[in-house]
Parts: structure tokens; sequence; C-alpha cells
């Protein structure tokens, strides 16, 4: 009875065990299929927020570049005019540091007094065009005859004068170089005398050193002396040479500014005689020249004028001293000028920015500047006020020793502030670090 039950039980669970496999396989696929479209699912997913973070690569707002600070303007060199040659400073007028107004004078020249003097020159012959004018337009009278024969008298004797002075230059000369050279030339018959006689000393001494009766030492101080009474000798023959062609430069010198004063004075004597002799008569070509020449004397004046303004150095426009490079007395180097000078009451910064960032820069965008070496604290703004129009290379360089000093770069002028123009006045040329916003 009890095996029967028990066979029954069995029998009623076969067909359960015979359900397992097929469920387990049919659990497993659906499993599986299950993972796999999770992860499709993930990588869709994933895809779809690389995507997104891909297109959302946030923009550019600023662009940075090196710079320098510089005065508005940018710094200037004040030097005179290249025409004047090698000039020196007279008088300084100013220190570093000082604020000078437009047309301020900064230095007086050391041809101040020589041009004041072409000046007065140049008004006195003004003065005499105008009486001659005046003289011609008035018609001949006795009194001018007399007058301009007093001066065809007067040029004769300036004339008679300047020869005799310069014939007594000449000969003054002529007499200085006989002395000069006879003295020269006695002192080179001594000396040549004093050579003759170390010559013999030393030979004799020779001799003697030879024959073992004297020592070298003896001998090198009869050498000596031979050496140095030839060292005298050709230095007394050189300053002869000197004297000799210093004296006949001087001689043919003044031979020719006699000559020159006797042509210049001749042709005086003819021109006022001219005169004298067409003075009676009052032709319109007469008044033409006393006018011609009136305007010439009268650009002469303002000539000399000129060239007397430019004995001052002055101040382009308001301003202030930044550096002095000359000081009385010394001659100024057309490089460097007498000071440098910049309007400090504005700066700005010189920003090198790079070719490539350069298209993103405009006009009247804002720029923080700081200072790179700690010169000014904190940050300071202003705007674009330029961008060049040439592509050169980097001037002012990074700290970073692994940065590209080969860097194509692109001028930059930034017009600061002015509520900080007074902060930074005393840094020109200090470097700085540019942020240029160009999200505007």
């Amino acid at each position: 009875m009890g095996e029967s039950k028990y066979l029954d039980k069995m029998l009623s669970l076969k067909p359960t065990k015979q359900l397992i496999l097929p469920l387990s396989l049919a659990g497993l696929i659906l499993v599986s299929a299950t993972a796999i479209y999770t992860v499709n699912q993930s990588a869709q997913r994933e895809s779809a927020q690389s995507a997104s973070v891909q297109t959302k690569v946030p923009e550019i707002q600023a662009v940075t570049a090196i710079g320098r600070i510089e005065p508005q303007g940018e710094m200037i060199k004040l030097a005179p005019s290249p025409d004047l040659g090698g000039t020196k400073i007279a008088q300084l007028l100013v220190q570093e540091g000082d604020r000078v107004k437009q047309g301020q004078t900064i230095a007086i020249l050391d041809n101040y007094d020589r041009s004041q003097a072409a000046v007065a020159v140049a008004e006195q012959e003004v003065k005499v065009a105008e009486a001659n004018l005046a003289v011609v337009k008035a018609g001949a009278k006795q009194g001018d005859i007399t007058a301009q024969a007093a001066q065809v008298n007067r040029v004769k004797a300036e004339l008679q004068g300047k020869l005799v002075t310069n014939d007594a230059e000449v000969a003054r000369l002529q007499a200085q170089l006989r002395t000069e050279t006879a003295e020269k030339q006695a002192t080179i018959d001594r000396l040549q005398a004093e050579l003759n006689n170390a010559q013999s000393d030393f030979q004799r001494y020779q001799k003697l050193a030879q024959d073992g009766v004297i020592s070298d030492s003896e001998l090198d101080s009869r050498r000596l002396k031979v050496d140095t009474a030839q060292k005298s000798l050709t230095e007394a023959q050189a300053t002869y040479n000197r004297t000799l062609t210093t004296l006949q430069e001087q001689i043919k010198q003044a031979q020719a500014i006699a000559q020159q004063d006797r042509q210049t004075l001749q042709q005086q004597i003819t021109e006022a005689e001219a005169t004298l002799d067409s003075i009676a008569e009052v032709r319109d070509v007469d008044v033409i020249q006393a006018q011609a020449q009136l305007n010439k004397a009268s650009a002469q004046l303002q000539q000399a004028k000129a060239d007397f303004a430019q004995t001052y150095v002055k101040a382009p426009t308001d301003g202030q001293i930044l550096k002095i490079n000359a000081y009385p007395g010394e001659l100024v180097n057309q490089e460097d000028g007498v000071v440098e000078f910049g309007q400090t009451n504005r700066m700005m910064v010189i920003a090198e920015v790079y070719e490539s960032d350069i298209s993103k820069v405009k006009v009247g965008q804002t720029a923080t500047v700081r200072s790179e070496t700690g010169a000014f604290p904190g940050e300071i703004t202003g705007k674009v006020e330029q961008i060049g129009l040439r592509i050169g290379k980097q001037a002012v360089f990074d700290t970073d020793p692994a940065a590209d000093v080969d860097s194509r770069v692109v001028e930059v002028k930034i017009l600061l502030d002015p509520n900080y123009s007074d902060r930074v006045a005393g840094l020109t040329n200090s470097k700085a670090i540019v942020k240029i916003d160009i999200s505007q």
C-alpha cells in the first residue's frame, strides 16, 4: 500500500522535471536579450551625451598677449635739426620728471650766440636795403652822390686795410715758420750729434766687451743710450715735420683768405663805383633792382631767424621729461637726442598679439592689463584704440624660457583709462600682460 503511494507521487513529479531544461533555456535567452538591449541603450545614451558635449565646446572669450607700457603717441627723442651738424648743449632748462607745456624751451644749443648775431646782421642788411630803395626812389641828389662816393672810398680803404692786415699775418706766419724750423733743426742736429757719440761709445765698449775688459751690463747700458738717442732724434724729426706742415698749411690758409678778401672787396668797389655812375638817373630798373635787394635781404633775415629758432629745443606738445641724454657741454647724439619725452598724462600699452589671434581683435574692445613683474598692483583697464597693419617679430618676450621668441605678431595700441595713467606714468617700457575681451 505504501509502495503504491510512493509510485504515484513519483509519477506525478516526472512531468515537472521534464520541463526544467526548456524553461531554463528560455529564461537564459530572455536574460541575454535583456542584457543586449540594455547595453545598446546605454551606448546610444553615451554617444548622444558625447555628441552633445562636443557640440557645446565653450567659445574663446579673450585674447592674451605680452606688451609694454608707453606714453600716448609713443616716446619721442627730442633732438636738434640734423642740418645743424654736431651741436653741444649750452643750457639745459629741465630735469627728469618735469612736466612741460607745448612750445616750452627744454634746452639751448651752443650756436645760440652765433645765430643771434647772424639775425642782427641780417636785420641791418634789411635796413641798408630799405635805405637804398628809398634813395633810389627819391632821385639823384648831390648828397646821395657824395654819400656813394664816400661808400666807394670806404670800401677801398677797407680793402687796403685788409691787404695790410692779411700781408702782416702771412709775414708773421712765415717768420714763425723760419724761427720754429730753425729751432727744431738745431734740436735735430744736437740729437744727431748725441746719437753719433752714443754710437761711437757703444762701438768702443762693444770692442772692450769682446776683449772681456767690461761686463755685458755695461755694454747694455751703452746700447740703451744709443736706443734712447735714436728715439729722441726720431721724435725731434717728427716734431719738425709736423711743425713745418702745420705752419705751411696756415700760411696757405692766410694767403687764401687774403685773396678772397681782395676779390670780395674789389667786387664791392666795382659795384659801388657802378652805382655812383648811375645814381644821377632814376630808372624803373633801378627801383626794381633796389626792391629785389631788399627782398633778398628780407629773405636772408627770415632764414637767419629760422636758423636762430633751431638753437632752441622745444616741447612739441604737453608732456613729461622721461630721461635726459645730453647735459651742458656734451655733444648731442642724433639717435639719442637731448631728452626722451612723452605724454604721460595719457598712457597706453603696446600689446603684441599673435598673428593667429589678430582677426578676433577689434577697435573699442575692453582690455585688462596687469604687470608681469609686479611694477604696479592689481589690474588696470583700457580700450583698443588702434590695430597695426604690419606683421613683425615679437619684441617683448615672455619670461617663460620655453616661449617662442620668433612668433609673428601685430602691435595693438590700448589706450588706458585716464584714472590709471598716473598710476603707471613712471613705468615706461615696463612689461605687462594684456587680456583683450573679444566677446563684445
